[in-house]
């Protein structure tokens, strides 16, 4: 009897131990446009963000993290790859990522991950809803998907292996958190670890399309916009502000669902949930909406790291300087496993926990090729440049562009480039600068010159059509060829 007792209990210490060294879980809920600014915990009194504020005091808030091309395929394409634009080729949107790259999804695969994507893809360039096929999916299984939309309450998606295009019940935010839910809850049951990402359309315009219980909640609230919006453009930027905040509360909700779904399943403390977003909104900033440019509100986007095992569940703020390509080693850092050779970003993990001291200064951000909503017709430009935890400094193609004091000017009022009172500033970064680009092989020349050895279509306003169809408006039937698309 007592060698029985013995077995049992010696086959359950294996089980707990094995149960406490199981990898950590991934749930990554990345959403879109979503500047940093905007969310509750980071000081604006307007928007209700009571999910992501909890969760911030609950997590890791690196609150300078930059998305280095901000603007949506060239960052999710950074994101799974941990590569810079100009290496993996997606420095333009609806532009195929080769499929033969080493990704995230591929890399935990093979540590015995399963894997899985929700929502927005944007990484395909056959055009905006055709079916995706597994080879195409950079390493995903389980697959609930469409290439993009921001139709959110007739949003589409193709689901596993099937060419028959399906609809999200609702909102798509709503259906695809509760899609994740159900997910969680089948994972829960399993001994194998996941990694998760769900993409979120929202809070990307169109502004006033979130349901109509959430536009309500802004409909009579006095909007504070931020001291760089213009007085002309006040009235629009109010009335967009309204329903980027409605789009904003729908999404804290869904991360809320989430996060309360984890903790139902008990997998709260063995996961890394992340929430962030690829780049920001000028949302009249400067004059200017979207995104693309150098300045704060598009190129600062919200990162929330919260793993208990390992953070615990005291929040805490770092200023580490966070790129899109950063993100994967970093993640594989935390889940203790190798970076492939093919990532160039940088593996903060050890910083993160501790364990070294932070030793990053500058870090990158560059517009390759404007297009899409900053052409050059409303003074889209190529340009290059480098943030620091105080600076912002940027070059165009005609040299010395922008240089923001962020400390005494937070919100950029004041051009101080080629001033003589930061000329040691200036110069330091220039140099910081050319061994940034020249580390990173970056020849900074023309944007049509990297279109040119990219093969990409462009249309009149130098930017890929993202219809089945040439800039010249002719369909093309044969997309292996004639459909713009990552040749290399």
């Amino acid at each position: 009897m007592k060698k029985q007792l013995f077995l049992i209990f010696s086959l359950l210490g294996c089980f707990s131990l094995s149960a406490q060294s199981k990898k950590p879980n991934i749930l990554y809920i990345l959403v879109d446009q979503w500047r940093a600014q905007s969310i509750g915990y980071a000081g604006d009194q307007v928007v209700k963000t009571p999910h992501l504020d909890q969760l911030e005091k609950e997590s890791l808030n690196l609150r300078k993290t930059v998305s280095g091309m901000p603007v949506c395929s060239p960052h999710r394409a950074s994101l799974i790859t941990g590569q810079y634009p100009l290496t993996h080729g997606v420095f333009m949107n609806d532009v195929l990522l080769d499929s033969n790259s080493t990704t995230i999804a591929k890399t935990y695969k093979q540590e015995g991950y399963q894997t899985a994507y929700i929502g927005k893809w944007h990484m395909d360039g056959h055009g905006r809803s055709s079916y995706i096929p597994v080879s195409r999916r950079q390493g995903f299984d389980y697959w609930k998907a469409l290439e993009c939309t921001h139709d959110y309450n007739h949003s589409e998606y193709y689901s596993g292996d099937s060419p028959v295009k399906k609809t999200w019940e609702s909102y798509d935010a709503i259906a695809q958190s509760e899609d994740v839910v159900k997910y969680l809850k089948a994972q829960s049951k399993s001994s194998q670890p996941f990694m998760l990402f769900i993409s979120i359309g929202s809070p990307h315009d169109p502004y006033q399309t979130a349901p109509e219980k959430y536009r309500n909640m802004y409909e009579n609230v006095e909007i504070k916009l931020r001291d760089n919006v213009p007085l002309e453009n006040r009235e629009k930027a109010i009335k967009d502000a309204r329903g980027y905040y409605a789009h904003m509360t729908a999404i804290d909700d869904c991360v809320g669902q989430m996060w309360q779904a984890l903790k139902d399943q008990g997998l709260d403390e063995n996961t890394i949930l992340v929430f962030s977003s690829d780049h920001g909104d000028l949302l009249g900033s400067h004059g200017a909406w979207n995104k693309q440019q150098p300045y704060e509100e598009s190129i600062r986007v919200p990162f929330l790291l919260h793993y208990p095992k390992v953070f615990g569940k005291k929040g805490k703020k770092l200023d580490v300087l966070l790129n899109t390509p950063d993100i994967m080693p970093t993640l594989l850092g935390l889940t203790r496993m190798k970076v492939p050779k093919t990532v160039e970003g940088r593996d903060f993990s050890s910083i993160l926990t501790g364990k070294k001291k932070d030793d990053v200064s500058y870090t990158l951000i560059s517009c390759v090729q404007p297009f899409g909503q900053w052409p050059r017709a409303k003074g889209g430009r190529e340009y290059r440049g480098l943030v620091s935890n105080r600076y912002t400094y940027v070059k165009d193609l005609q040299g010395p562009w922008l240089l923001f004091d962020n400390k005494n000017d937070p919100f950029q009022l004041t051009n101080l480039v080629n001033q003589t009172k930061v000329r040691e500033v200036q110069s330091q970064m220039e140099k910081a600068l050319q061994s940034e680009l020249k580390m990173r092989k970056d020849e900074f020349k023309s944007g049509l010159s990297y279109v040119k050895q990219w093969n990409y279509l462009i249309d009149e306003t130098e930017t890929v059509p993202y219809q089945k169809v040439n800039y010249q408006g002719i369909p093309i039937k044969d997309l292996s060829t004639g459909y713009p698309q990552n040749t290399k």
